[in-house]
């Protein structure tokens, strides 16, 4: 199909959402169709089964997926879940009003063919993963939560703002996902997805074994080219992360320090104290006076 510039100089980039929803169910399946259009998906909460293509993925809270046209998806949900999702067109289509998201068991879609969406991963300098973790996660995951709470409002301007997010939403993913520069380059270990992992992850006694285990890394090369990456040691970030949650707590809840301590991962009151101070300067309790007073 040739690259992503030749194909956005026959059909631009115009995000047009078709079905959204928040998506709040008890364990349930969708048997195998295939896709006319985008799916975007949100694990908010539970574990989901994802068959694309053959390819089988276990995805858990925090984690985004997208499912290109095309695709035969089979999804089920493990446990209870929680899942936003948005099927949509990337790419203009004067017939867009006359395509649909599919239902279970239409997998030959020859007769809808003209509704079908480009693909981002026919394209020679794209290659966009079923699950993916974006450079800012929580970014990525609000702005499509406000998508979808735009997109249901159904108003003029209100589905204007809708579309404005997924323009950001799909522009973010192919700035990370696109380019022969980036596909290069991922040859090489990355860790674009440690952040998210870190983020979602505060609370439990992370170790570099387990990181660099998520990897496919030894322990030393793990820590080296995290090192590489983000100029500090991989503990040493991820307790820069726990102080600054820990602050943001401090300043915007109520919460006892007990509880601030153990969502913030810290074994006990004394090591987060003592953590807490070496980093601000100020011990917890001083830091949440310090910030009412300022306000």
């Amino acid at each position: 199909m040739g690259h992503l510039g030749a194909l956005l100089a026959r059909q631009p980039l115009v995000p047009y959402i078709r079905e959204s929803d928040f998506a709040v169910r008890r364990p349930w399946k969708m048997p195998a169709r295939r896709l006319l259009d985008y799916l975007l998906l949100y694990i908010q909460e539970g574990e989901c089964r994802i068959e694309a293509d053959g390819t089988e993925y276990v995805c858990t809270g925090g984690e985004f997926c997208l499912i290109q046209p095309g695709s035969l998806l089979l999804l089920e949900g493990v446990t209870s879940t929680i899942t936003p999702f948005a099927h949509l067109d990337l790419f203009y289509n004067p017939l867009r009003e006359q395509s649909f998201p599919t239902r279970a068991g239409q997998v030959d879609l020859t007769e809808y063919r003209e509704l079908m969406q480009p693909r981002l991963n026919d394209l020679e300098d794209v290659r966009v993963p079923v699950r993916f973790t974006p450079a800012q996660p929580v970014r990525f995951r609000d702005t499509m939560l406000r998508m979808i709470a735009s997109w249901q409002r159904s108003d003029p301007l209100s589905r204007l703002e809708a579309q404005h997010d997924a323009t950001e939403l799909i522009l973010t993913v192919l700035r990370e996902h696109g380019g022969q520069e980036k596909q290069a380059a991922s040859a090489e270990p990355t860790l674009n997805w440690i952040t998210s992992y870190f983020s979602f992850n505060l609370s439990e006694p992370l170790s570099v074994e387990q990181m660099a285990g998520r990897a496919h890394l030894s322990p030393s090369r793990f820590s080296a080219v995290f090192k590489e990456r983000f100029g500090v040691p991989p503990h040493k970030y991820l307790l820069q992360l726990r102080i600054q949650h820990a602050g943001e707590l401090l300043k915007t809840t109520g919460l006892g320090l007990q509880d601030i301590a153990a969502y913030c991962g810290f074994a006990d009151i004394h090591h987060f104290s003592k953590a807490f101070k070496r980093s601000t300067g100020l011990s917890p309790g001083a830091y949440r006076e310090a910030q009412r007073t300022r306000d």
